[in-house]
């Protein structure tokens, strides 16, 4: 780590403890307004799996051993059609792609899975078993035992990052690469370092450098920050596709040992293990970006500057999709992808 990158994370570390402040005041009063509700709510079990997570219509449930790690997938499609990789973002699992996995199963084999830390898949502890290395070195490895020797990679948020960076180190595996509301993980750094809006958005980001009280907070009130990240009117899902069932199913996946800390080390990986300049390349393959516009998360300038890297790039904006895209628009992200698809 370069004397940049400490200066980056001490001060990512300094806003998360003022942030910090708030999230415990936040808290107090949380509890004060009903302690006994609020502890019930914090100790609540999910030991049954929502029904929607078996349904047969989406696929098949199965698992992978690669070299550190046993990763769970959902699969659907001829093992014989083309392989069509689904890579989830924060805070999600694979059941967020379950209108592509309908979708695209009769052209693809469609395979959504539980990225390391997430769902059902292995959840390795310590930070630094979340770098980008580790997290793309799992999509090299699972391509293989797949089968396949290359696959169309689809990424939204985190898994948007990570399959940029996959194709940037492993562009043979690569026939072509559809992001979802993420930046390109080269540029982003240093661009909220220069834009104060970005840098504002980016809140939650340092505040998850903090240990602990991150957990808690997503604990606290029965996963109510999940579900107002979710479905908030604030930047939550603008349509009505997401259903309670749906929350209930991302809180029962959250709801195990690990299902918590491990997501929250992919942004404290980050800051303590950045990119290594020298997979820094031009991503040749063709690559399509879709965008949905009120992001509260990710300012909409961030797409076209991906260009900087991505020689063949098309951008797709949806003017009133959230940051959940392919849930919020399942329909119009169906589209744009096809259209990529068959050009």
């Amino acid at each position: 780590m370069g004397l940049l990158h400490y200066f980056q994370f001490a001060v990512a570390c300094a806003f998360g403890l003022w942030y910090s402040l708030w999230i415990i005041l936040h808290l107090v009063l949380s509890f004060m307004k009903g302690p006994i509700t609020f502890v019930k709510d914090f100790f609540k079990k999910r030991d049954v799996m929502p029904s929607c997570l078996n349904d047969p219509g989406l696929g098949s449930h199965e698992f992978v051993h690669l070299k550190e790690v046993r990763l769970h997938y959902v699969a659907n499609g001829n093992k014989k059609k083309p392989l069509m990789l689904l890579v989830h973002g924060f805070p999600e699992f694979w059941y967020s792609w379950r209108y592509q996995l309908r979708e695209f199963r009769k052209q693809y084999r469609v395979v959504a899975i539980d990225q390391r830390g997430y769902g059902d898949s292995d959840k390795p502890s310590g930070v630094k078993n979340y770098s980008t290395e580790k997290l793309t070195g799992d999509i090299k490895q699972l391509i293989s035992a797949l089968g396949y020797s290359r696959c169309v990679l689809v990424g939204h948020d985190w898994g948007g990052a990570v399959a940029c960076h996959f194709a940037m180190c492993n562009p043979e595996m690569v026939e072509k690469l559809i992001i979802l509301n993420c930046p390109h993980p080269a540029i982003f750094a240093s661009y909220m370092r220069k834009n104060l809006e970005q840098f504002r958005k980016s809140w939650y980001m340092m505040f998850f450098q903090v240990p602990v009280l991150p957990e808690i907070a997503f604990w606290a009130n029965d996963f109510k920050l999940l579900e107002s990240i979710l479905l908030g009117e604030k930047g939550g899902v603008q349509s009505q596709e997401t259903t309670a069932a749906d929350i209930e199913a991302y809180k029962y996946c959250f709801s195990s040992k690990g299902s918590v800390t491990n997501p929250l080390n992919y942004y404290r990986a980050a800051f303590r293990y950045p990119l290594d300049k020298k997979n820094i390349r031009l991503i040749e393959k063709p690559t399509m970006i879709i965008w949905g516009c009120p992001d509260v998360a990710l300012n909409q300038e961030l797409a076209p500057l991906a260009g900087k890297l991505v020689p063949d790039l098309t951008i797709k904006y949806i003017e009133d999709a959230s940051h959940w895209i392919q849930q919020d628009r399942p329909n119009e992200v169906n589209k744009f992808i096809w259209e990529f698809l068959n050009q």
